[in-house]
């Protein structure tokens, strides 16, 4: 284990909020992945999948809210260390972070630092931070991507000992390059025969 479970489910929770957005051309109203936080009953499926606890005002504002931290942790997410940490610290500091252990659910002794009545975006962001605050601390930014695969902008934790991973789980990616290193080398071999 590199970071505390705890840790590693908040970062794991981050990138998916992260890779909700829409990529591509669907950004900007065309082909590509659609907005996976298009609605209010899309959000309540993320919160859920996600085990985020607290309070909920299931509306709008909270949807824009959680659009909004999104966009903040994926700019944190592909930051250098000091940029980072400043954008980290501005998170928890708009908070009022408070870190506390607790225990809950399923959940052993882990910390939690807002109120469980704080705005959902608030406690979603402040989670993430506090996970990113061992990741700096540590200095494992590194182990913080975007996919390798030219048509993907998905993020990902690279949680493996020698830092190999480069794909993301969002969709086929690394089979795809797989696949296609595959191909080129047949055709290659196939070139160099003839």
């Amino acid at each position: 284990m590199i970071f505390t479970n705890d840790t590693e489910v908040a970062l794991a929770s981050a990138a998916n909020l992260i890779n909700t957005a829409p990529t591509g051309i669907a950004a900007a109203g065309g082909g590509g992945e659609p907005d996976g936080l298009a609605t209010v009953a899309d959000l309540d499926r993320f919160v859920l999948a996600e085990q985020v606890t607290g309070l909920r005002e299931h509306s709008e504002a909270e949807l824009r809210a959680v659009r909004r931290m999104r966009t903040e942790l994926r700019t944190i997410w592909t930051a250098e260390e000091d940029t980072a940490a400043r954008l980290v610290n501005e998170v928890l500091a708009r908070a009022r972070a408070l870190p506390q252990l607790v225990k809950h659910d399923q959940w052993d002794w882990h910390l939690h630092a807002t109120a469980q009545v704080a705005p959902l975006a608030q406690r979603m962001g402040v989670e993430a931070a506090m996970a990113l605050v061992d990741v700096i601390r540590g200095k494992e930014l590194g182990r913080l991507k975007v996919c390798a695969a030219d048509d993907c902008q998905a993020v990902l934790i690279d949680l493996s000992k020698n830092r190999s991973r480069r794909y993301c789980d969002t969709g086929n990616c690394g089979n795809r390059a797989h696949v296609a290193a595959y191909r080129r080398r047949q055709l290659a071999e196939k070139a160099t025969r003839t």
